[in-house]
């Protein structure tokens, strides 16, 4: 049987951040959804109208009716990927691990199981992009460490790059 893939036109369009904020930089995908939301405030006509912006949290297995709805899915997370604390990671959809052999982070394993059993039904948004930054600190703490604080800017224009090729934001 082939599996078919949504129609772009039929899908949600949504930006997700993921983490747990109550371990510093555990959080960011949740703190970086808030600074870009922030930072398109006032992008009326910019902006597409039915861009949702989607605090995920550590919801894990309860996102995949989210994910399975999406024809864009732009996700913001904290990515263990061995580089220097920091470092911005970005990764496009058949880059993005769907299994629990790569482990990005704590709750990262369930999300890809999520992203997994979508791509297994036939529900893996054709338009799905990962960006991240190596954490620092995994610590207790609700702050980001000064290594990846200083980083946000630049995980936040790579998200703007990839909203604006996917033509869901214009200049």
């Amino acid at each position: 049987m082939d599996v078919v893939e949504h129609d772009d036109a039929s899908g949600r369009r949504m930006v997700m951040g993921l983490g747990n904020t109550l371990n510093r930089d555990e959080g960011l995908g949740v703190h970086a959804l808030q600074a870009l939301q922030a930072a398109l405030t006032g992008a009326e006509g910019k902006l597409d109208a039915g861009l949702e912006f989607v605090d995920g949290g550590v919801l894990g297995l309860n996102l995949l009716p989210w994910v399975e709805a999406s024809s864009h899915l732009l996700v913001l997370d904290a990515v263990n990927a061995g580089k220097a604390p920091g470092t911005v990671i970005e990764l496009a959809r058949d880059q993005i691990p769907l299994y629990s052999g790569i482990k990005l982070s704590d709750h990262q394993v369930t999300f890809q199981e999520v992203l997994g059993i979508a791509k297994f039904r036939g529900n893996l948004p054709p338009h799905l992009h990962l960006v991240g930054i190596q954490p620092a600190d995994l610590s207790i703490g609700v702050a980001l460490s000064p290594l990846v604080q200083a980083a946000m800017s630049e995980l936040q224009a790579r998200a703007l790059a990839v909203l604006r090729q996917w033509g869901l934001l214009s200049d």
